[in-house]
């Protein structure tokens, strides 16, 4: 009972603030947050590569993919996804990354992000973020270990 209405009151103060929010276990394998369908809370995927830092999605320039909206800045953004999805998309379906190496899952928030090997991962905030980079391959290696299997406990 206490879970489900602190789940509640923080959904709930994610929608007001606009923030990440929860994630709740059995969650979809792509990270929208509870009321949306959006993943990277609209922000462009392919940005974080190519601009270096999140930039705002339109709708005008959306598409589909593993079940989830994707939003981009511009056209050819989009098209570069399309081309290579697996690429662009962040690790985890956009589950926070440490969350995911300790073995459960939390929103990843797009303004908590670092670009390793070529792949992006988010983090559910600044101070989880600061645990992750202590020790950023041993936690990717420990998130490979746990993803997908995270999802649905």
């Amino acid at each position: 009972m206490y879970r489900r209405h602190l789940f509640q009151f923080a959904a709930a103060l994610s929608l007001a603030t606009g923030l990440a929010g929860p994630a709740l276990a059995g969650d979809a394998p792509i990270y929208t947050g509870l009321f949306s369908s959006v993943a990277v809370s609209g922000h462009d995927p392919v940005a974080y590569f190519t601009d270096g830092k999140p930039v705002k999605g339109d709708a005008q320039f959306e598409t589909t993919y593993k079940g989830a909206k994707w939003r981009f800045a511009s056209a050819a953004h989009r098209d570069l996804f399309l081309a290579e999805p697996d690429k662009y998309a962040p690790q985890y379906g956009g589950y926070c990354a440490w969350a995911v190496a300790e073995g459960g899952t939390a929103s990843g928030d797009p303004r908590y992000w670092k670009i390793v090997d070529g792949k992006l991962y988010l983090n559910y905030d600044a101070d989880v973020q600061k645990k992750w980079e202590k020790d950023i391959p041993g936690n990717i290696g420990k998130a490979n270990r746990n993803w997908p299997s995270v999802l649905g406990k």
